[in-house]
């Protein structure tokens, strides 16, 4: 009798895991949406004294792991760790790769006119959600709409670009811009 208990009551849990199993897969149960991951971030940032620095970016995207291997290799990686809360957005992924996608996280690169742009495509806000720069290079007098996204820098204006807005929301000092434009300009 108690197996035949034991047996039930396997079965039953097997049927209300195996029905609530579609629930789970979502992409909003499995990977936190692009609110959540803001959110966290600008509460980290804002008892670190720091500004938030975002990147959207797919698994299979070469500059994408470029980025991140130049803002983290040993020569650089504390100068933005002290600086920033580094946040990524999937975005852009392949078909059998989707649910890895952060919910709303296209949606916000649009809102930034981001999209279409290619990735990665970066964004720095403060602490409390203002955009501070984004990975675009304006010719004078263009508006948010416009521009070209330097992605990873790696040419010589990208670079230059890309030291401009890290020296204007941090507080690094002229050698470690330095060092960071070395860096990054090996991405060439």
């Amino acid at each position: 009798m108690k197996r035949i208990s034991l047996i039930t009551f396997l079965v039953t849990c097997f049927l209300v895991v195996g029905h609530t199993q579609p629930a789970l897969q979502g992409r909003e149960d499995i990977t936190p949406s692009s609110d959540e991951i803001l959110k966290k971030a600008y509460e980290q940032a804002a008892s670190e004294h720091k500004n938030v620095f975002v990147i959207f970016h797919a698994s299979w995207c070469g500059w994408c792991h470029k980025m991140d291997k130049s803002m983290n290799d040993v020569a650089c990686k504390q100068f933005f760790d002290d600086n920033y809360i580094i946040v990524h957005l999937v975005v852009d992924e392949s078909k059998d790769k989707k649910p890895l996608e952060n919910y709303g996280a296209n949606e916000l690169r649009a809102k930034y006119y981001g999209d279409g742009l290619g990735i990665p495509f970066w964004l720095v806000f403060d602490k409390d959600g203002k955009l501070l720069s984004d990975s675009k290079i304006r010719a004078a007098g263009e508006n948010a709409e416009k521009g070209k996204n330097t992605g990873c820098p790696a040419t010589a204006e990208e670079v230059a670009f890309f030291i401009d807005v890290v020296k204007n929301t941090s507080t690094l000092n002229t050698l470690q811009l330095e060092i960071i434009r070395k860096r990054f300009r090996e991405n060439e």
